[in-house]
């Protein structure tokens, strides 16, 4: 049976279900003792004194570790900016900072004794909002210091940007529309807690994570302790979700200095409130002028983004300066100007999230469309139509043009949703079109093993959160070398193991670890010719490899097995592939490169709004991807529809609460709302375009995040249908549209 493009059982899936699979927080280690973070009840504070004589009585305590005695001056990290200290440096910059860190046998004493660390600190004003950050009389809530040769070093604006082509002011529109908008801060969420393990023991520091990225990983805490990357090894089991949450380096590195302090092995594992304030997306408020024809042509987008970052950088400025770039959506538009901005508060730091800052201009830019559409008496469907790119076609000027049959995608939605049929009453359809960049460089290194008895193991960098790498690659090797499903096996996620690979991220590891391993196989094929040549006495030309058999020219075939025995006889030896991918920088790009691909999608959505409580109930919600080649058709329905539901819940109910301290006031799982069973849309289904046209294996493009990119638009397009009311400002609760409909109606 063919591999690609059947629905093959998961690798992993019966341990995931079964409760076999072995997660970070599974590890137990000798000796190993237990980690818990202290912080205060505000955001932002000076600290006046640390009081740890109480919790010091604390049976098993080992050690409490605070900044004054942290080797000075305290070690920094992040993949943007070395901003972020091991512990707060004197000042506490977000709700959850940890100011100190315990120590103890059990992690029941070290609950206890954080419990009874008494801090002294002095509350100063939190900057929770965009406003807040850039009013003239703020406090900076960065000292220059760390960005020395910046040149906003001296304001909140953590980075800014100019994008755009052709020339604003000569743009000529007959109509132009101008709405701000407003996305929300969110959290993970992933199932699996944030766990960490690390033993810095002896002169090699290991540690335990959930990483998406175990080589940035190994990098970051060889930079911090100064040791050569052979000195740092990171073990890295497949994530229990991870969303971007786990992409950048969270308590690694305290967890590793902890460990040098108390000579153990130190386990750190935080609460799901403690994960609310680890990370989060960032929010963004967008104001967006469009100009059209009167017959629906875009002329012109003048927008204005602005991303909440938080106390650090992370990985906020790529998050901003990625989704600012495709702020004038998937369209030809002759002029566009943008103004991209990111900027610092005391809140928790912004990370990379599913959609990477793109859901947030979707947001936008597709409720700009839905408003021209109305304003000019067009279909939605209709102006999306006139305003999308061909195939080939530029719409980013000097940058990769469409990659696809685009229009195919809005089509396809119009038509399985039943876009021009009867409505009930207070019943609403809306579409909206998304689009993300893939990766713009990368570097993915592959090494593929074929064994004396025809069996294969595959060692790649990429981590499996649930993605279904694992799963995708062996059906890669299966097809390329005719290997059979069951007997690959796949290691992956250990720096000590397997090769290098860049980051999982940006939905990039079928294209680029999927080719990594094709080209590896290649390596092998290859290989197996010379191996036959010098076994069999033929020419290399005379030899071929298909399905798992090597063919020669007298049309005898050789199973590997048999190959390998003639070749190496009772020596043994195997056949080692090796195969890479890379997309380098390029110099002037202004995201330093052209993407490999783009995610594009198209969601329509049909719902019932009760006019009584403003509740919104989604009937249908369809996506529908253009994805090149769905290598495992199942896979790709249900990132799809995963990544819908986590949208439903941006969309509908998902958003942190801060009060004036900047505090979050809705930690955890009963106060903040994720999408239940109840909340899952009537009808769900998922639809690919294949087209064959992506750079990936067989035609493949990254998919995974497009799921999320437009479905807030869509339910907001078909909310303004059913109800008059069109609303800017995420989340869309029952209590915003009731007050929207009381408005109107009296």
């Amino acid at each position: 049976m063919k591999s690609i493009g059947n629905s093959v059982p998961r690798s992993g899936g019966r341990e995931r279900v079964s409760g076999k699979q072995r997660y970070v927080g599974d590890i137990k280690l000798a000796q190993m003792v237990h980690a818990k973070p202290v912080s205060i009840n505000c955001a932002h504070a000076r600290i006046t004194g640390i009081d740890t004589s109480e919790a010091e009585k604390v049976s098993g305590v080992l050690a409490i570790i605070t900044s004054e005695n942290i080797t000075q001056p305290i070690k920094r990290y992040g993949p943007t900016y070395a901003d972020r200290p091991l512990l707060a440096d004197n000042m506490v910059q977000y709700h959850g900072e940890p100011v100190a860190l315990v120590v103890a046998e059990t992690s029941h004493a070290a609950a206890v004794a954080a419990s009874r660390v008494a801090i002294s600190y002095e509350e100063l004003k939190p900057i929770l909002t965009v406003e807040e950050a850039l009013d003239p009389h703020a406090e900076l809530v960065q000292s220059p210091q760390l960005r020395k040769n910046h040149p906003l070093r001296n304001t909140n604006i953590l980075d800014h940007w100019d994008f755009g082509w052709g020339d604003i002011t000569q743009a000529q529109p007959d109509i132009t529309i101008t709405n701000t908008y407003r996305f929300n801060q969110l959290a993970h969420f992933a199932i699996e807690p944030y766990t960490y393990i690390a033993d810095a023991s002896a002169d090699v520091i290991t540690v335990y994570s959930p990483t998406q990225n175990p080589f940035r990983l190994q990098k970051s805490i060889a930079d911090t302790f100064e040791l050569p990357l052979s000195h740092v090894v990171i073990h890295a089991p497949d994530p229990g979700g991870a969303f971007g949450g786990k992409q950048h380096p969270k308590f690694e590195h305290i967890c590793a200095y902890a460990s040098q302090v108390v000579q153990r092995p130190v386990r750190i594992e935080l609460t799901l409130e403690e994960s609310f304030q680890a990370a989060r997306r960032s929010a963004a408020t967008i104001t967006m002028t469009s100009g059209f024809t009167h017959d629906g042509i875009l002329v012109s987008q003048d927008i204005e983004t602005w991303y909440l970052a938080g106390a650090y950088a992370d990985i906020a400025p790529r998050v901003a300066s990625k989704g600012s770039y495709l702020a004038a959506g998937p369209y030809v538009v002759p002029h566009v100007r943008t103004s991209a901005n990111v900027v610092l508060s005391h809140t928790v730091p912004s990370t990379a999230y599913r959609g990477f800052g793109n859901p947030q201009v979707a947001w936008a830019y597709e409720s700009q469309m839905d408003a021209a559409a109305k304003a000019l008496g067009l279909d939605a469907v209709e102006i999306r139509m006139k305003n999308l790119p061909k195939r080939g076609q530029e719409f980013i000027a000097n940058d990769k043009p469409a990659d696809g049959i685009w229009s195919q995608t809005l089509q396809k939605a119009a038509d399985e949703i039943g876009w021009n049929k009867p409505l009930l009453p207070d019943h609403g359809r809306g579409i909206a079109l998304g689009i993300k960049m893939g990766a713009t460089s990368g570097a993915s290194y592959a090494i593929v093993r074929l064994h004396m008895d025809g069996s294969a193991t595959v060692f790649s960098g990429t981590s499996d959160m649930g993605q279904g790498a694992r799963t995708i690659f062996t059906q890669v090797v299966s097809e390329e070398l005719g290997v059979p499903f069951e007997n690959i096996d796949m290691v992956m996620g250990d720096t000590e193991k397997v090769p290098y690979d860049l980051q999982t991220s940006a939905s990039r590891s079928t294209v680029f670890m999927g080719t990594a391993i094709q080209r590896a196989c290649d390596d092998i094929r290859a290989q197996l010719k010379k191996l036959a040549s010098e076994a069999y006495k033929i020419e290399e030309q005379q030899i071929s490899v298909e399905s798992g058999t090597v063919h020669l020219s007298d049309g005898i075939c050789k199973t590997y097995t048999e190959l390998l025995k003639d070749r190496f006889g009772k020596l043994g030896g195997e056949v080692i592939g090796v195969g890479q991918m890379r997309s380098e920088l390029v110099a002037g790009h202004p995201l330093g490169g052209q993407p490999a691909f783009y995610e594009f999608v198209c969601c329509a959505a049909e719902v019932a709004v009760d006019r009584n409580t403003g509740e919104i109930a989604v009937d249908k919600l369809y996506i529908i991807s253009d994805v090149g080649k769905a290598l495992n058709s199942q896979h790709v329905t249900m990132q799809d529809e995963g990544a819908a539901v986590m949208a439903v819940g941006h969309t509908l109910m998902e958003h942190y609460i801060y009060d004036e301290h900047g505090r979050i006031r809705n930690l955890g799982a009963l106060d903040y709302r994720i999408p239940t069973i109840k909340d899952i849309p009537r009808d769900l289904r998922s639809y690919h375009i294949e087209n064959h046209d992506g750079p990936g294996p067989y035609g493949a493009k990254g998919m995974s995040e497009g799921g999320t990119l437009s479905v807030s638009p869509a339910i907001a397009s078909a909310v303004e249908q059913a109800t008059g009311v069109r609303i800017r400002d995420l989340p869309l609760t029952p209590e915003k549209v009731w007050k929207a409909l009381q408005e109107i109606e009296q």
